[in-house]
């Protein structure tokens, strides 16, 4: 009982949470034993719009034709079920370093969903599914930097890990007090333009979605992030894991998978994400990744061990984020209680030595050369 009342005053004042064990959480490799993933159907892809304290984001990845990288991105948060409000987010990186980043990120007003809940509107602001469930359409007029028009069609079955995609947390997992959960559709093409200051960004080329519901508050659930998003010519690679506070037993989890154009070739919850060499952030002492080693594991369709392994240096890191420097304030009011709580988000994408997938389907190996885009978050201690 006691547990639980810490919990309750954690969830409302953004208070530690106390030591509940690795038997407080079930990941979803529970579920990838027997079922290592699901393709993704229409259903899987609604808003859950939440009641409660939740973060939910819809997040498309762009690796241009022409070599430039971008991201534009919808927020919903909730805290506590008292305040509801909505983000649009866009980023279009200088990979070169020969001017600031443009970062574009913009409170919306009037958010509403489509009756079948697979889209998202807001005033000057639309995120939409198409009839068949293939395709998103990306539009935004909320910040005259970044007008959004681009859409993204899958190439490749999207997936969810197991049969729900889902992690839960709580002391009664029958009623769960917390969930963690993510969508990909790892491969697929863009077309469409970002207007900005400095012209059009033709979004040509290859691109990534990823929808994921935090059904808790963002710092309860991971202390830790690490993301790979890979676009080769024939093969794409996702990679999320996350790192439980030691609340849940510092617990691992990892949800990923390697895909081609038509199918997906293995996915599952059997991966590994290594920061092969570190230096410390003077700033704030977290342990930079400089170089870094993905892996992937699995079996295929036709019962093939399959392995997959991404490693290299990460030249000069893109970005830094100061998440608490970023988010609106209604936001940092869920963490602001937390001790030990100082996000930073470390942004990736190696251009001198571009890094290859490595590939092994039973007896044949395959490597392929392609873009990475890497992201290493540290939260709490």
């Amino acid at each position: 009982m006691f547990k639980w009342a810490q919990a309750a005053l954690a969830n409302v004042a953004g208070t530690k949470e106390p030591i509940y064990g690795p038997e407080a959480i079930r990941s979803v490799a529970e579920e990838a034993k027997t079922t290592p993933y699901t393709e993704t159907t229409k259903d899987d892809l609604k808003w859950q719009a939440m009641e409660s304290t939740c973060v939910e984001t819809q997040c498309f990845y762009f690796m241009t034709d022409s070599g430039q990288l971008a991201f534009a991105q919808v927020i919903y948060s909730n805290v506590a079920g008292i305040r509801t409000t909505c983000q649009f987010n866009c980023k279009v990186f200088s990979l070169d370093g020969s001017k600031p980043h443009l970062w574009c990120s913009t409170p919306l007003n009037n958010h509403e969903f489509s009756e079948d809940k697979t889209s998202f509107y807001a005033t000057d602001c639309a995120v939409e599914l198409s009839e068949d469930g293939n395709s998103y359409t990306i539009k935004s007029l909320n910040d005259e930097r970044s007008i959004v028009n681009v859409t993204i069609k899958k190439t490749a079955p999207g997936f969810k890990i197991g049969t729900s995609g889902t992690t839960l947390f709580g002391t009664d997992l029958a009623n769960p007090w917390g969930s963690m959960r993510h969508v990909f559709w790892p491969r697929c093409v863009a077309e469409g333009t970002i207007a900005t200051p400095d012209g059009p960004v033709d979004c040509k080329g290859r691109a990534m979605f990823v929808h994921a519901l935090q059904g808790m508050k963002p710092h309860h659930a991971a202390a830790k992030w690490n993301f790979c998003n890979f676009q080769g010519p024939n093969y794409s690679a996702v990679l999320m894991q996350y790192t439980t506070p030691p609340s849940y037993g510092s617990t691992v989890v990892n949800v990923g998978g390697i895909v081609n154009d038509n199918e997906i070739i293995f996915a599952g919850a059997e991966g590994a994400v290594t920061h092969v060499a570190i230096k410390s952030d003077t700033e704030n002492d977290w342990p930079e990744p400089t170089a870094i080693k993905f892996e992937w594991k699995g079996t295929t369709k036709d019962g093939k061990q399959a392995d997959a392994v991404l490693e290299g240096e990460l030249e000069d890191k893109l970005d830094r984020i100061d998440v608490m420097a970023e988010v609106p304030g209604f936001v940092k009011q869920i963490v602001a209680g937390a001790v030990g709580t100082k996000p930073y988000i470390y942004q990736y994408a190696p251009q001198k030595k571009k890094l290859s997938l490595k590939l092994k389907l039973g007896e044949e190996e395959i490597s392929e050369e392609g873009y990475l885009f890497s992201e290493a978050t540290f939260i709490s201690t």
